[in-house]
């Protein structure tokens, strides 16, 4: 094959912040397909807040990120040519190929999608692990039940935006938590939040109080840090914490708590998780999500990057609040 394959490796390992120097673009001959392989052509990948944590050479729940490797994550395309009986070429594939125009699989990690209904990127955020993340965290950890209140906070986000509307369909009155008045009013006027709070305001704990006169049975916490606190205050006893990430802190701030106590005096159930350790549950998630999408009965939105090149920035504004709803980069 003439083509060329271009691709994103990690250069260094970021002190503090992410910069583009960390990255480097790379190019490569498009591999051969063997005996029992797959190559996809990527048309969009994903850009996601765990990445950060796997840029470092610490333990984690994930193996670092290998220098000179290309990034890992998630990717949807189309099968160029195949050796391997379960798919057949011009198949439309979601998988972790990373950035990079072409992918080769023995197929263990690739799932045919159906995009007659579904975008072919949603795959990758509200019917991919985004909503996995926000169908369990909300159904298994938090339990929701109608007339309580849950808080999300990231509430415009890929993972966040989904649990509101879930919470919604619960009966369950959802709160958001979002920077900007921007965000906050597409929380409520397109995912059909009850209220959102705009953490930027500068009065964080004074409006989540307004917003949640009756406390907090359920929270979803995507950012640590004030929000979490401020959180941690409002919460009913015997309240329920669906832990999912950590944003606030992944370029190494200080994340301390200061009201940790409440864990205590309200009898709270703080439970962390990593939904890739639940892939038992992803059909019956995903099913239910992408057909309330495929309907119209759920919202999302997503930001796109045009162009492989574009995936470090689009991967720094992620961290820094920039996008709005899923991040994802355009390859073709």
């Amino acid at each position: 094959m003439k083509e060329t394959n271009r691709q994103i490796v990690l250069a260094s390992r970021p002190q503090g912040k992410v910069s583009s120097a960390n990255f480097r673009l790379v190019e490569s001959a498009v591999p051969e397909v063997k005996e029992g392989q797959v190559l996809v052509r990527n048309h969009f990948l994903s850009v996601d807040p765990y990445m950060r944590g796997r840029m470092d050479d610490s333990k984690s729940y994930a193996a670092s990120q290998e220098l000179d490797a290309v990034m890992g994550g998630g990717t949807v395309g189309v099968v160029l040519e195949s050796r391997n009986p379960a798919f057949k070429t011009g198949q439309s594939v979601v998988g972790m190929l990373g950035w990079q125009l072409y992918g080769i699989s023995d197929g263990s990690t690739l799932r045919v999608i159906d995009t007659t209904h579904i975008p072919m990127p949603a795959y990758l955020g509200v019917v991919g692990m985004p909503g996995a993340t926000a169908w369990y965290g909300l159904n298994q950890i938090i339990a929701p039940k109608a007339g309580q209140t849950v808080v999300v906070s990231a509430a415009s986000g890929a993972v966040g935006s989904v649990v509101g509307q879930l919470a919604s369909r619960h009966g369950c009155r959802a709160v958001g938590i979002a920077g900007g008045e921007e965000k906050c009013r597409a929380v409520v006027e397109e995912f059909g939040f009850d209220a959102c709070v705009d953490y930027k305001a500068g009065n964080l704990y004074k409006d989540l109080k307004a917003a949640t006169p009756e406390g907090i049975d359920g929270l979803f916490e995507n950012v640590g840090g004030d929000c979490f606190d401020s959180a941690l205050a409002r919460m009913n006893p015997f309240g329920r914490v669906a832990l999912c990430g950590l944003i606030a802190g992944y370029d190494g701030q200080e994340i301390a708590l200061r009201n940790v106590r409440s864990i205590l005096m309200n009898r709270l159930l703080v439970k962390g998780f990593i939904v890739s350790d639940h892939l038992e549950m992803w059909p019956k998630a995903l099913g239910e999500i992408g057909m309330l999408v495929a309907t119209g009965a759920l919202k999302y939105r997503e930001t796109v990057a045009q162009g492989l090149e574009a995936a470090p920035e689009a991967f720094m504004g992620l961290l820094s609040g920039r996008n709005f709803g899923k991040q994802v980069v355009k390859l073709i």
